[in-house]
């Protein structure tokens, strides 16, 4: 079997030196489970990784935070079973799982659900516990919520909108310019053309002046002052990503609109609090309401062209990038 290994920064993907070594399949240990990888996604911070930009990852590494597999050792009612998982530490504080085989704690592992591929499931992690997180932590929207998500067609976006509408919330979604919605929803999305038009205005007016209750707000800076100005009183903020680290922040406007801010940084969720998502997501899965994203053939690529995937990531790819060993 093989691994992807790591052992020092790049400026670049291009000038990343990404090795791919024989190994021997571990051994699980007390209270662990091996995993025979299927699939991985590739997410950006799998990528920033290997670059160095995280300042608390360990030396050398393996990369990677999603995987789906099947149990070849472990407990006896999981071996055999196809598998999924996630966790901010993977690739990041410990080796992780762009490899053959991958140890875990076996309290993190969860059935996949039945109605979604191993390949699938691979691609689901990041995002989608990513948007959950920040919608728990904002407070779930029901059918009487508005939700607004700024980077709509970006996968974590996409989540975003495929939660929320499945609760029944009435979502729109933003993007720079003129685009239609291209996930799944289980409503009827609107959008709204950022550089054409006045996206407060249009969310305020088609609310009858209430605003949105939850701004998911995947872009960060660009969006800051657009997004306050369509918040709603006592209206939640979510950020998970920005340009620009420091923004113009209005103190009277937040604390009377009794506003919220929530930040979330998922390299901070192990296996067990991805796990509690992904159990929290499963009956979403299994009905329907959630779809996985598509992975095409394309977008799929062997161990051995690890560095062709991570330079499509960081390029922007907006199809899910997966490898398989």
């Amino acid at each position: 079997m093989s691994r992807l290994r790591v052992y020092e920064k790049a400026a670049d993907v291009g000038s990343l030196k990404l090795a791919l070594e024989p190994w021997d399949p571990p051994n699980a240990g007390p209270g662990e489970a091996v995993i025979e990888i299927r699939a991985a996604g590739v997410n950006p911070s799998d990528v920033k990784a290997t670059l160095g930009a995280m300042s608390h990852a360990v030396w050398p590494r393996t990369p990677g935070r999603d995987w789906a597999g099947i149990v070849v050792e472990g407990p006896s009612d999981l071996e055999g079973r196809e598998v999924w998982g996630s966790s901010g530490e993977l690739g990041i504080r410990r080796d992780g799982s762009h490899t053959g085989h991958l140890v875990v704690d076996a309290s993190h592992v969860r059935l996949k659900p039945s109605t979604i591929s191993l390949r699938e499931a691979g691609a689901v992690g990041v995002p989608f516990v990513t948007a959950y997180e920040g919608l728990r932590r904002a407070g779930l929207p029901g059918p009487d919520d508005v939700v607004l998500v700024l980077g709509a067609n970006g996968k974590v976006g996409q989540a975003t909108i495929q939660i929320a509408t499945m609760l029944g919330a009435k979502v729109f979604g933003v993007e720079r310019q003129v685009e239609a919605y291209g996930g799944h929803a289980s409503a009827p999305v609107r959008m709204i053309a950022a550089e054409e038009e006045d996206l407060a205005r249009i969310v305020r007016d088609e609310t009858g002046g209430h605003g949105a209750d939850i701004v998911f707000n995947t872009v960060g800076s660009p969006y800051f002052e657009r997004a306050n100005a369509a918040t709603a009183l006592r209206g939640r903020q979510i950020f998970i990503s920005t340009i620009d680290r420091s923004v113009p922040f209005d103190i009277l406007e937040f604390y009377r609109g009794q506003r919220t801010f929530v930040g979330i940084d998922t390299l901070g969720l192990d296996g067990g609090d991805c796990a509690k998502i992904l159990d929290a997501l499963t009956p979403g899965f299994e009905s329907g309401a959630l779809r996985a994203y598509p992975v095409l053939d394309t977008a799929v690529y062997p161990m051995a062209r690890a560095k062709d995937a991570y330079a499509a990531v960081i390029s922007g790819a907006r199809d899910r990038i997966v490898l398989t060993p």
